[in-house]
């Protein structure tokens, strides 16, 4: 106990709260300061250990010394009745209120100030290299029986272009769902993906790692809506919860969120907070809206053009309406040019869709996804689209498509091992999107981890039979030095002239080599010169190599967004022409940063 007094006597107390204060303002101050400037992790861990060895010496200063009028002197050379302890306390106490209202200030502002106060310097962009990504899915917090997957709702309606209305009310019910915390929810990607398949209830549970499925049925006819929906539990089939809704189109929204809570009642979740609402518009944009994301996914230029149409009526009806803004604007990102506008004039308009969204929500994440798209895959960009991927996924952190995203970002400026972190994050999520295996696969590709890669390519064609992954593995069996078996592998395709004229060439089939070459110049020299300065990559032809490379810079007409990970271009990367083409695209910054280019 006398212990005790000694300390409080000496100040000790008052000297170590003080220096703790202290030392967290100082570090928050640090961190946001070299935060700003791109400095390297290791200055702002050697500041907090600075401020850790420091805490004892300071108490042990504080025991052992006291301060005077006269200066500084040890304690025990000081006459207790001459003192000024008490006078130093009241100093240090005063100073410790100073610093923790400043300290208080500080963590007000930054709780209280949310993310669209800070929207405007989003919108203008920051211009450092943005090289530390977040990188790591945030933990689940919901518990296994707590998940469900919304399939698509069967349309019952006697006409059939209404499926995209059975299509779209699933999906949004999906989407209001997702908006629950203690609720994990399949994404719309992985749980559509069962469309049409003749599958047990159990066995699509089990591939989505859900406990529940909500299922239902849609008949619409004119204004009059029938919507069945039931929760089945899907480890024994048995029915949760079910119920019919006879009700007039104005209420579709109002039947959705009675789904929703009925949802959560029947698992028996607490909610933390209120219940989701659903975002409303006029039901004849709605309509248009739901049309319009049917449209888009089914990715032509036909289909492409029909829902930017959609998307362009409903914002006309309700041009408040941010969803439709954002799918217009990414409509556009994804058809490029057509016959109807230019590729720079559909960029202009989808800057104009996607910046009305956010100045109409700037909270709207999907919002800064697209613009994220925008910045890397129209502009090159690419910090620019690696800090609005950070900005969605904040906004939504259970978001498997804005972790994916991440990956992506890294992938393309070069972070391969980064890329293929996110993308398991991504998948442990949502482990039936074909997209995340052909990118953590090209991911693999690029890293020389083949055997892997193989895999990602193999799992990719087992989930979709029609995706895009049987070239890469073709190139991954062809790196790996198996040539047959690519070769083999290239015999149900009609014509492809590149891949056929790289591996004949590697077999010493020079003759047939040359001939595919021949005919892939014939037909893509103008249409795609990047798959012909691949064939000379892959032939070690620099020359050539470099002279296909500029066709390409120079018509415009295909960038190879992943070019700093293609396996094609190893040939060139010691080449003096190298640094300064990747210049022209805007990536040379990032191949610096790649650790097998520094020294």
């Amino acid at each position: 106990m006398q212990f005790f007094k000694e300390l409080q006597q000496r100040n000790v107390f008052r000297v170590a709260i003080g220096y703790i204060v202290s030392s967290w303002l100082l570090v928050q101050v640090a961190d946001l300061v070299l935060e700003n400037i791109g400095s390297p992790d290791w200055v702002m861990q050697t500041i907090m250990l600075v401020m850790v060895l420091g805490f004892p010496v300071v108490v042990f200063f504080s025991w052992v010394y006291e301060v005077t009028p006269e200066g500084i002197k040890r304690e025990s050379e000081i006459d207790r009745t001459q003192s000024t302890r008490h006078i130093t306390g009241r100093k240090l106490d005063r100073a410790i209120v100073a610093v923790l209202v400043v300290a208080l200030s500080y963590l007000a502002y930054d709780k209280f100030v949310p993310g669209p106060h800070r929207a405007p310097e989003r919108a203008e962009g920051k211009q450092q290299l943005v090289t530390e990504p977040v990188l790591v899915a945030p933990d689940i917090k919901t518990e296994p029986d707590n998940s469900v997957a919304v399939l698509p709702f069967v349309n019952m309606s006697s006409d059939e272009e209404q499926e995209y209305f059975s299509d779209g009310l699933a999906e949004e019910l999906l989407n209001l769902l997702a908006k629950i915390p203690e609720l994990h929810v399949a994404a719309r990607t992985s749980s559509f993906s069962f469309k049409g398949k003749n599958l047990e209830i159990t066995e699509i549970a089990s591939r989505l790692k859900v406990a529940h499925v909500l299922e239902g049925s849609v008949r619409k006819h004119g204004d009059q809506l029938r919507i069945t929906a039931q929760l089945i539990q899907a480890d024994n089939g048995y029915h949760l919860w079910s119920e019919t809704y006879d009700r007039q189109l104005d209420n579709i929204f109002e039947i959705q969120e009675e789904i929703a809570i009925a949802v959560v009642d029947a698992l028996k979740i607490k909610l933390l907070g209120e219940a989701p609402k659903i975002r409303k518009t006029d039901l004849a944009a709605y309509q248009l809206f739901l049309e319009g994301q049917y449209l888009k996914r089914q990715i032509s230029e036909d289909s492409l053009l029909k829902a930017i149409e959609a998307f362009k009526q409903a914002v006309e009806i309700d041009p408040a309406y941010a969803p439709a803004w954002a799918e217009l604007a990414d409509s556009y990102i994804w058809i490029g040019a057509s016959e109807k506008f230019s590729r720079e004039e559909g960029h202009a308009l989808a800057d104009q869709a996607i910046a009305t969204a956010i100045s109409i929500d700037p909270e709207y994440a999907f919002a800064y996804y697209v613009r994220g798209i925008s910045w890397i895959f129209s502009k090159k960009e690419f910090n620019r689209g690696i800090e609005d991927f950070n900005y969605a996924l904040e906004l939504e952190p259970d978001n498997a498509f804005f972790i994916a995203a991440i990956g992506k970002g890294a992938f393309v400026t070069g972070q391969f091992e980064r890329a293929i972190t996110q993308y398991k994050a991504a998948l442990a999520l949502e482990p039936v999107v074909p997209e995340f295996y052909w990118f953590i696969g090209k991911a693999y590709l690029s890293s020389g981890r083949l055997d892997e890669a193989e895999a990602s390519f193999r799992k990719l064609l087992d989930l979709s039979p029609d995706a895009y992954g049987s070239l890469d593995l073709w190139e991954t069996l062809f790196l790996k030095g198996d040539l047959e078996a690519a070769l083999a592998l290239l015999d149900a395709f009609d014509d492809l002239a590149a891949p056929l004229s790289i591996t004949h060439y590697a077999l010493g089939n020079s003759g047939k080599a040359d001939e595919h070459l021949a005919k892939l110049i014939d037909y893509d020299s103008d249409s795609n010169p990047f798959s012909i300065a691949r064939v000379y990559g892959y032939r070690g032809e620099k020359d050539k190599t470099f002279e296909w490379l500029n066709v390409m810079v120079e018509n415009s007409s295909y960038f190879p967004i992943f070019i700093l990970g293609d396996p094609a271009l190893r040939s060139v990367h010691s080449d003096l022409r190298w640094p300064p083409f990747l210049d022209k695209l805007g990536l040379l910054e990032f191949w610096l940063e790649m650790p097998t280019n520094q020294e």
